[in-house]
């Protein structure tokens, strides 16, 4: 093991799966977290059952993970190349013999990892998983997963039941003080009201439950005289809509899996706007997993401060550059799904772009002596935090010089 992987790459892959890991769990919480408020809102107004929502969650993972390893690759070779140059490590390694390609050696190694985590990610688990979510999109608006109650107001169930209730509890499955008006094929109508009621599930049929009522009455009106019954319980029916009446997997390009995009997207018997579509979604995904080979040399690039500076600007602008290019990427992708541009080009394009920017990036730090792939931004940074220094201790003193006689 130390002739495969001798102490310095072992030191530094510590230096960079550390915060790489840190940085994906970051990012993956704040993107869950911003998800979560929009998801509890959505279930809450649905009236669903609370579990759905880490079921949701669960299924948005891929997408969330697919955006976060890039990054946390990318911050995590950046913040250890930033950590050895500041404290001059880089320096002695550099002056030893060792070049910018051997210390990459480790991060192009869990790079080659991570791109095919990712790879298997956006061509099969991401599609499925975001069928998956769309499917419980469509069960909890459609009361698949459950009865949806709205207290206070009136809730038709099946089309043939006209339900409301006072107050929840137990997460919609005990009400109190409910009124129902049910109708049947024939032209009976019953009104109902009771103290509190109870979903429970049934053996005999997933598409049915049972709403058990306690202590309540019925009145019931076929045409002539009503009738008024009163009960200590009775269960009433009620008949969920069906789970397969939700589409197919691939009602969307984003739904469909490698081998289904290349299908579509170069069938000569598809329509043009689905072969658009379909390409433009093959390409996206090409594109964002081979920017990831580009991660390792960015971070390079941008880790190393100038002599005698700590400054940070370098991990600012990496991820600026990493989110402007993703948001290129989208829009590219939509520009070809409406037929405007060619997919190829589209996406391949601002890589090529990209691509070659990070290269310049990296032969100058590599390549130029003392040379600095954001020098000019270094300096106008350095320039810009003195001048609002020296604005900040200007005002200051003359805070203090207006206190002085009052002292």
């Amino acid at each position: 093991m130390s002739k495969l992987f001798p102490a310095i790459d072992r030191y530094i892959a510590r230096l960079v799966i550390v915060p790489m890991l840190g940085v994906f769990a970051l990012a993956t919480s704040l993107l869950v977290l911003d998800k979560l408020q929009r998801l509890l809102n959505f279930v809450a107004v649905q009236g669903g059952p609370a579990s759905v929502v880490i079921k949701m969650l669960a299924a948005l993972m891929p997408e969330y993970a697919s955006l976060a390893i890039p990054l946390a690759l990318l911050l995590g070779t950046l913040l250890a190349f930033r950590k050895l140059a500041t404290t001059s490590e880089l320096d002695v390694m550099r002056g030893v013999g060792w070049s910018y390609g051997r210390l990459l050696r480790v991060p192009y190694i869990v790079t080659g990892f991570l791109m095919a985590a990712n790879l298997a990610i956006v061509f099969y688990v991401q599609p499925v998983a975001r069928y998956y979510y769309e499917q419980l999109n469509y069960q909890l608006s459609s009361g698949a997963l459950g009865a949806s109650i709205k207290v206070g107001e009136f809730t038709t169930l099946a089309d043939k039941m006209a339900l409301r209730v006072e107050s929840s509890e137990d997460n919609g499955r005990r009400l109190q003080g409910i009124f129902a008006r049910v109708t049947d094929g024939r032209g009976q109508v019953m009104a109902i009201s009771a103290r509190e009621g109870r979903f429970l599930a049934t053996s005999d049929s997933p598409d049915t439950i049972i709403l058990r009522l306690v202590d309540g009455t019925i009145v019931q009106d076929s045409g002539g005289n009503p009738r008024v019954l009163t009960f200590a319980r009775n269960d009433l029916p009620i008949d969920l809509p069906r789970v397969e009446a939700f589409r197919n997997r691939g009602g969307k390009e984003r739904e469909y899996i490698l081998p289904e995009l290349l299908r579509v997207g170069w069938g000569a018997r598809n329509a043009e706007t689905e072969r658009d579509a379909s390409q433009a979604s093959f390409n996206y995904r090409m594109v964002e997993v081979m920017m990831m080979a580009l991660m390792p040399l960015l971070a390079v690039a941008l880790a190393i401060p100038p002599k005698r500076s700590t400054s940070a600007l370098g991990v600012f602008v990496s991820i600026v550059m990493v989110v402007s290019y993703h948001k290129v990427n989208e829009y590219g992708q939509d520009i070809a799904t409406l037929g405007r541009f060619d997919p190829f080009f589209a996406l391949w394009g601002p890589f090529v772009l990209f691509a070659a920017l990070i290269c310049w990036m990296y032969w100058r730090v590599a390549h130029v002596p003392g040379g600095q792939a954001i020098g000019a931004l270094e300096t106008w940074s350095a320039k810009l935090a003195k001048r609002i220094g020296k604005l900040f201790r200007r005002r200051h003193r003359s805070r203090a010089m207006q206190l002085a006689p009052a002292e």
